[in-house]
């Protein structure tokens, strides 16, 4: 099944680009908005709508296989890629390369595919979906039996846990993950002074409402990303942000507690080793409190270098940032092979399409837990992402 033509076509994404650096520097809230100045390239203003391509593979048959091209809420940030623009020149170069090239594999003619894409690592996210998409078409069978294929994993036979996020409402969006049962919630969006100096008791409210809502049997992971946060409040002292996480896992109650990037040092090298170092000390403390990376952990090299340091109990794999599919389903698979957890993460910024194939990625390379996006609404990813492991589940149990 060949390649006929390839559309190009603008997209909105599930919630919005926000400039971090802005944010942290105390851009203030005015309702959903932010006054104040953008400070990073890219922004022209502090939060903008989340924007990208949607790229359409049309075969022989008249299908057309989608992928969306899409960067992350905080775009440009933490050696991130800035917001992707429109460009007419993308579309001819990926006509040009593209057009009658015969989607009957995946990962064999992946490289050349990719090449269309240029240095975007956006492209190369929403080209690598429409590819397995167009070949899994063409094969009429799902995404996740193609990347099971050949890749030589097993297909599955159970759902992967789901993680959901908050946003900026705490409260009654973790109300609505702790009745719909999630697995790990709920992010909190901890990214300012005054969300991180009212974490202990929101934590607390957080273990006290699990056991009110939760009914028997319900054990979720607590994790919240702090966005470096706690690396500000004590001056970039270690020790002193160990002593505060195991503050927070009294006030957690039991229930496990994952801490995402509580710190953010600037680059790679500093962030292996100030991760490195922050987990010792949580261990010289006997905590179970384990630290996930994220900031600088944007690669698939990079998430081989924090893995090989020892730098962290988890990486959240953020498919946006890696760029292809498979370097996700990858990246996977090396930390499963390490005894290191995996998130196959995301952004709330993503679409539909891009959420519906990292189901498939997730289903066939098994990592911990899944992200329930896009948006931040809750309900819609956590429904997009089950429905889709459970439709996924069903047609293979009856192949």
């Amino acid at each position: 099944m060949r390649v006929t033509d390839v559309l190009v076509t603008p997209i909105a994404g599930g919630f919005f680009h926000d400039d971090l650096a802005a944010v942290r520097a105390g851009a203030v809230r005015d309702g959903q908005a932010y006054a104040g100045a953008p400070l990073t390239a890219g922004f022209a203003a502090v939060r903008v709508p989340a924007r990208g391509l949607g790229l359409g593979l049309r075969l022989e048959d008249g299908t057309v296989a989608w992928g969306d091209a899409v960067t992350v809420q905080y775009a440009g940030a933490g050696g991130r890629e800035a917001p992707l623009e429109p460009d007419d020149r993308i579309t001819e170069r990926l006509r040009r390369d593209l057009t009658g090239r015969t989607a009957d594999q995946f990962r064999p003619a992946l490289p050349e595919v990719l090449a269309a894409a240029g240095d975007s690592i956006a492209l190369r996210y929403g080209l690598s979906q429409a590819w397995v998409s167009a070949v899994a078409s063409a094969r009429r069978r799902t995404i996740c039996e193609v990347l099971c294929d050949e890749y030589g994993l097993a297909l599955p036979d159970r759902p992967v846990p789901v993680y959901a996020q908050s946003g900026d409402d705490r409260y009654d969006n973790a109300d609505k993950m702790i009745m719909k049962r999630a697995d790990a919630l709920p992010h909190g969006l901890i990214n300012n002074m005054a969300k991180f100096e009212a974490l202990p008791e929101y934590v607390a409210w957080l273990a006290a409402r699990i056991a009110r809502l939760g009914g028997a049997g319900y054990r979720p992971v607590l994790h919240f990303d702090l966005y470096g946060t706690a690396g500000l409040a004590f001056d970039g002292d270690l020790r002193a942000v160990a002593d505060h996480l195991t503050g927070l896992e009294k006030a957690a109650a039991g229930y496990p507690l994952r801490i995402e990037s509580p710190v953010d040092l600037g680059s790679r090298s500093a962030q292996i080793d100030g991760m490195a170092a922050l987990r010792a000390a949580l261990r010289e403390r006997d905590s179970a409190v384990e630290v996930v990376a994220d900031e600088w952990c944007n690669t698939l090299d990079d998430v081989l270098a924090f893995v090989a340091a020892g730098a962290c109990d988890m990486i959240q794999i953020k498919m946006p940032d890696l760029g292809s599919i498979e370097d996700s389903l990858l990246a996977v698979r090396h930390c499963r092979q390490a005894g290191v957890g995996a998130l196959l993460g995301g952004s709330c910024a993503e679409t539909e399409v891009s959420a519906r194939v990292s189901v498939h990625v997730a289903l066939a390379a098994r990592p911990d837990v899944q992200l329930a996006k896009p948006g931040m609404g809750v309900d819609e990813g956590l429904m997009l992402v089950r429905n889709e492991q459970a439709r996924v589940l069903a047609m293979l149990g009856r192949r």
